[in-house]
């Protein structure tokens, strides 16, 4: 899911800028949730948020997660795994196919 490549240009750029110094797991949970709000604000006023615009939020998220992560010495392809798997018993196909309702009013 998220290449080693894409994890290096990320600590690449990190490093050039001498950032790190910064990202303690507080501050990149905080950065995680302030570009999500960017991102919701695409969608404030309508659902024909810029598309160009969105992609930029996304990736900010997107880029958080990564670097908060690897700070944690996580890998996010295996926590992901290991989500959809608790999810999957959460939510068996036999109940929750089409319903959108939380798995304890299944």
């Amino acid at each position: 899911m998220f290449e080693s490549s894409l994890k290096a240009e990320i600590a690449a750029l990190v490093a050039e800028r001498d950032w790190a110094q910064f990202h303690t797991p507080e501050n990149l949970a905080k950065s995680i949730v302030i570009e999500a709000g960017e991102l919701l604000e695409c969608f404030q006023w309508s659902a024909d948020a810029d598309d160009a615009r969105v992609k930029e939020e996304l990736a900010d998220v997107l880029t958080y997660c990564v670097l908060l992560a690897d700070r944690l010495g996580v890998e996010p392809d295996v926590i992901v795994l290991e989500k959809l798997e608790k999810t999957r018993e959460k939510y068996p196909i036999e109940k929750a196919r089409g319903r959108s309702a939380k798995y304890d009013a299944l």
